[in-house]
């Protein structure tokens, strides 16, 4: 089986997703679709030249239309996060884009992959408009977040981030909730570690929900942390490794949310998001879950229904 892999939106973070999805080798074909023609065909070309230092892959631009074609497609299309607004702020602008997409994709037969902000949002806005099954359409969510979290705290504890265990869940953004109670390192509970202390834990979370915004400061976009992430969602999803990671799917009854996209650990391989997991977590973790599902319903409810943006 071919695993063909469709871009949409090669600007720094479809060209990022691009590159780590070459050196991960989980595409037999990259196609890529920019709304500037000439963009998409250079990055085409520019990575096609590279092709002695990676897995063999064709790459290649293609319609949306064609995309349809491939085993999942991912969204990296709209603009990018300013330093002076949140994600939820990149809202009405990229949600007439998830839209238009969506209606494209309405009976694509693989996977779609969101990575465009707000990206629990779009998640949403792309399956009302593709009428596509919610396992089907995942974000990356806050796969980046739980990285982020891992290596702050291997820092901190002068560890590998591999050696740590902890979850970033529900939204992408500044109402995340950070697993502090199910957090371990080897098997020890963190808040038994020697050495750790809970009152490091606020300021912790607040630099793991800042992060994004300091790289947008200083270099003015994010797109390398989550072109390793794509890659390594694509990777699990086209090998069907069945690996349990925190992406962003619409619930349909987990912990009782509804009517919501937001990441929980979900088991991830060929046809998606398939199994949606309710870990561990103590009284305040579940209400902090619950304020982040508010959260993004309110901010779904602002671009209305299906058919309208404004």
């Amino acid at each position: 089986m071919h695993n063909r892999v469709g871009i949409i939106g090669v600007g720094s973070v479809g060209a990022s997703v691009a590159i780590s999805t070459l050196h991960s080798g989980a595409a037999d074909e990259l196609w890529l679709q920019d709304l500037n023609p000439a963009r998409a065909e250079g990055e085409a070309m520019d990575l096609a030249h590279g092709a002695w230092f990676y897995p063999a892959c064709k790459v290649r631009t293609a319609s949306v239309e064609e995309m349809r074609n491939a085993q999942v497609v991912v969204v990296a299309a709209g603009r990018g996060g300013r330093p002076d607004e949140t994600r939820l702020d990149l809202l009405r602008d990229n949600a007439r884009v998830a839209r238009d997409i969506g209606r494209t994709l309405a009976g694509f037969a693989g996977t779609v992959v969101v990575v465009s902000n707000p990206v629990d949002v779009l998640v949403r806005v792309l399956v009302e408009a593709s009428g596509l099954p919610p396992q089907r359409v995942l974000g990356t969510g806050t796969m980046l977040d739980t990285s982020r979290l891992r290596q702050m705290l291997g820092h901190k504890l002068h560890l590998a981030s591999s050696s740590v265990h902890a979850q970033v869940l529900g939204e992408h953004g500044d109402s995340s909730v950070l697993l502090w109670s199910s957090a371990d390192v080897g098997g020890v509970p963190l808040r038994n570690w020697p050495g750790w202390r809970r009152t490091q834990e606020p300021a912790l979370a607040q630099q793991v929900r800042g992060a994004a915004y300091q790289v947008i400061q200083r270099k003015g976009f994010t797109n390398h942390a989550i072109g390793l992430v794509t890659a390594q969602l694509l990777r699990s999803m086209l090998r069907g490794d069945q690996r349990v990671l925190t992406v962003s799917r619409v619930q349909e009854g987990v912990l009782g949310l509804r009517d919501v996209a937001l990441s929980l650990p979900t088991v991830v391989g060929r046809q998606g998001g398939t199994r949606v997991v309710a870990p561990a977590m103590d009284e305040a973790e579940r209400a902090a879950l619950e304020h982040s599902a508010q959260v993004l319903r309110e901010a779904h409810a602002s671009v209305g229904p299906a058919g309208a943006v404004g």
